[in-house]
């Protein structure tokens, strides 16, 4: 109970302490070159009316669930068991999945046009990494349901290109780049919740059965 309570303590120290590291050192950096440290926290805009930017929204809440739940599931079968030939693949998906959170919360690709890096630029490097995170794990998306990340990617890719070439379009409207874009998030979502729940399942019921099985054999000896 003691040892517990020490390794919370600890944990608790670091968490607090690296996380008020943090926030002093984007205060200096907004003190030295932003208008105002106070901006760092402007509430988000009222919307107009009840449903305004409701959609977005919900958009932004699917977003941070799969990297939670990948990084919370490789944290507890790491811990379980080591060996798991799906950690990494666990491991790529939560940094895949974090960067794209960050990205659409903090509009990096946006931020980025402010030190002269064009939109497109960045759009290729995310198109890189995902490139990157598909040769390296395509065999493992093949033993899970990729008919869903298949379909979340495909979506979500066209939303990127009807963003990045919106003024050529013929229709004008928000609505053409927000629902595939939302469709998209909602499929990736429900990938990342089914294979992390078969996973920890498998999982789970495999260790129970290594834990019983020295039992059976001491008993028939």
């Amino acid at each position: 109970m003691l040892t517990r309570l020490k390794k919370n303590s600890s944990i608790f120290i670091i968490c607090n302490s690296v996380s008020l590291l943090l926030v002093i050192l984007v205060i200096l950096y907004a003190q030295k070159f932003e208008p105002s440290v106070e901006g760092l926290f402007i509430p988000p805009t009222t919307p107009p009316y009840p449903t305004g930017g409701l959609l977005t929204h919900t958009f932004e809440i699917l977003c941070s669930i799969p990297p939670v739940v990948c990084g919370f599931s490789f944290v507890l079968l790491r811990r379980i068991n080591p060996q798991n030939s799906n950690n990494f693949f666990l491991l790529g998906s939560t940094i895949l999945m974090t960067g794209f959170f960050l990205n659409e919360i903090y509009r990096i690709h946006i931020i980025l046009q402010y030190f002269d890096i064009p939109k497109l630029i960045t759009i290729k490097a995310y198109g890189l990494i995902l490139l990157i995170y598909l040769l390296l794990f395509w065999r493992t998306l093949l033993k899970t349901p990729y008919g869903i990340i298949i379909t979340s990617f495909i979506l979500i890719i066209l939303a990127v290109l009807i963003d990045t070439f919106y003024q050529y379009l013929p229709i004008q409207s928000v609505l053409i780049e927000g629902i595939p874009k939302l469709l998209g998030m909602m499929n990736l979502t429900l990938y990342f919740c089914l294979v992390c729940y078969r996973e920890v399942l498998q999982t789970f019921i495999n260790h129970q059965i290594d834990l019983n099985i020295p039992a059976k054999e001491e008993s028939r000896k």
